[in-house]
């Protein structure tokens, strides 16, 4: 490996704790990969990391979406080496401590999920989408979905309305 795990995991993944900010770098999790091992297996397999989701393995269904440095990626096809030096923040890593992200309050109280498959992944859509976009029209929302069985598209639109308002 060119390094490329050690530096982009091990002082700046946010994955349920914070690690970024609360573990000095002798605590943060590591792991040998090559460069080219997708992020999601890095995350899951060898750091323990299970919010995101293995649904494709093709960059289509979305369950596995996380954020580099703020923005979406699919870890399921992005290579371990192309988050060297970067933050990437995993749905565990979403809320501040212990207060919720505005997107997952509007996903509680619109009771949006059923299976809950890909929840991770859509909360993780809709908040960079919020990063972008103060005011999503449906249009903007559909074009972050997922593929999903349980129809609970309507109160997916509603939640992420909620908060966008909050915002």
């Amino acid at each position: 490996m060119a390094g490329g795990l050690t530096d982009a995991i091990s002082t700046t993944l946010r994955a349920g704790l914070h690690i970024d900010r609360g573990l000095p770098p002798s605590e943060s999790p590591t792991a040998d990969a090559p460069d080219d091992l997708p992020l999601l297996w890095v995350l899951r397999d060898m750091l323990g990391v299970t919010g995101p989701e293995y649904g494709c393995g093709v960059d289509v269904c979305k369950a596995c979406t996380s954020h580099s440095d703020g923005r979406d990626i699919r870890p399921c096809v992005v290579p371990v080496s192309q988050c060297a030096g970067r933050t990437v923040t995993t749905i565990g890593g979403l809320a501040d401590g212990d207060r919720l992200h505005p997107v997952q309050e509007a996903w509680l109280e619109q009771d949006v999920s059923q299976c809950g498959f890909c929840r991770p992944g859509r909360i993780m859509a809709a908040a960079a989408l919020l990063r972008r976009t103060a005011e999503p029209t449906d249009e903007d929302i559909d074009a972050i979905a997922d593929i999903c069985r349980c129809g609970t598209h309507p109160r997916i639109r509603e939640a992420i309305r909620s908060a966008a308002a909050r915002r």
